[in-house]
């Protein structure tokens, strides 16, 4: 089954670029662009982001969503081209083949020449010829309005043939990969995902697919085993860009779970903004009061950022052992006060900034890297490759280990 159904899917692939092709080529050099050179298998399974081997690896369940997938791509395209011809045929009707006749007059008038005279003995004198009538000849038809001729209604369509075909070329050119999510019950689902769609775009294809109660706490999450890293995706990012970055023997995993850390902020944001006052106070905070203070903080001209301090431990890089600092949140970045200084604005010292920027949740830091608590977090860059290199089990283009947050 898996190695059929990987040849099918790379012989669908081949096909559809083939038909365009031909499509293309026979409307003529004049009216159509250049034909895009037909990919070879092997190329076609580079741009859509997965190779015999990692079909082959799928199991027969994985492979039948997959091709459920393709085959409902293709038949919302071939819907699409059957609407839009029968749009161009109620837009443009045949042109008739004669203008219709006067009002008043006979669909087939009596004409002396087509019929030709017959002695006056056998009708009489009850015949009437236009002659004979004295009438005025016919008027000259009236000025018919411009209606697209036949050839021009052909050339109408072929056009949107064109359009179509183009469009279906630039559609197999999108970067896609087929991916793996992992969900908490030991199970998997395979989805293929183009570089256009957003994290939240495939969260609701996950939910129709685990039929899951939906709430806004389900997250996508990649996991590092090997350095016991993870992190969420956020629900614009688009989630072809980070998994792109994996090397093609990671370890890496997509996991499909829920996360009540998601979107505390709005949920409690009495914890970040008020969080000088008593706990106990807060905790019973109405919902009303929450919305008021999120419309406050969040629905003015700018976003107004809390003013989180705590006291963390920091690893400076190349170092051992474990420092507490007293750090500041501030819009621009995260602030720290050097040993023996204030807490004045002067004395502050930039530890990181908030430009293009990932959050990395560490996992058993407290075994693996002596940390004083287990909850973690690494601030990395997010414009370098997301797969972090184990070569010398160091965190390129990162910012050190804050850890043990005590304002909690």
């Amino acid at each position: 089954m898996g190695l059929q159904t990987m040849d099918d899917i790379d012989a669908m692939f081949s096909d559809l670029l083939g038909e365009m092709d031909l499509l293309t080529q026979s409307l003529g050099e004049e009216t159509v662009p250049p034909a895009a050179p037909r990919s070879t298998n092997k190329e076609a399974n580079t741009s859509m982001g997965f190779t015999n081997e990692s079909l082959n690896e799928l199991e027969d369940t994985d492979l039948d969503a997959l091709m459920a997938d393709l085959m409902a791509d293709l038949s919302a395209t071939e819907e699409k081209f059957a609407a839009q011809q029968e749009d161009l045929r109620a837009s443009f009707p045949p042109p008739p083949d004669l203008p219709p006749p006067p009002a008043g007059l006979s669909p087939h008038p009596t004409s002396a020449l087509a019929y030709p005279a017959s002695p006056a003995g056998s009708y009489g004198s009850d015949v009437i010829t236009p002659a004979s009538s004295g009438a005025s000849p016919l008027p000259p038809p009236p000025p018919q309005a411009t209606k697209p001729t036949k050839e021009e209604i052909e050339a109408q369509m072929k056009a949107e043939k064109i359009k179509l075909a183009l469009e279906k070329l630039k559609e197999a050119k999108v970067k896609k990969l087929v991916v793996k999510v992992l969900l908490n019950d030991g199970s998997s689902k395979t989805l293929m995902v183009d570089e256009r769609q957003t994290v939240r775009e495939v969260l609701d294809n996950m939910f129709e697919k685990t039929h899951c109660d939906c709430n806004v706490d389900w997250s996508l999450c990649e996991t590092n085993p090997e350095l016991q890293l993870e992190r969420a995706f956020e629900d614009h990012e688009n989630l072809v860009e980070p998994l792109s970055a994996w090397t093609r023997d990671s370890e890496n995993h997509v996991l499909f779970q829920e996360r009540a850390e998601k979107y505390e902020v709005f949920k409690n944001p009495q914890s970040f903004y008020l969080w000088k006052k008593n706990r106990s106070d807060l905790k019973d905070m109405k919902d009303k009061d929450k919305e008021l203070l999120i419309q406050e903080n969040f629905c003015g001209t700018s976003t107004i950022v809390p003013d989180l301090e705590g006291v963390m431990h920091l690893k400076e890089d190349g170092k051992k052992s474990w420092k507490p600092r007293l750090f500041q949140l501030r819009a621009s970045g995260i602030y720290y006060v050097p040993k023996g200084k204030t807490k004045s604005s002067r004395d502050l010292v930039c530890f990181v900034q908030f430009d293009n920027l990932n959050v990395y949740y560490g996992k058993d830091f407290k075994g693996k890297y002596k940390a004083p608590s287990d909850f973690c977090f690494l601030l990395k860059v997010s414009d370098r490759p997301s797969e972090i290199s184990t070569q010398n089990r160091r965190f390129p283009h990162s910012r050190s280990l804050p850890c043990k947050c005590q304002m909690q």
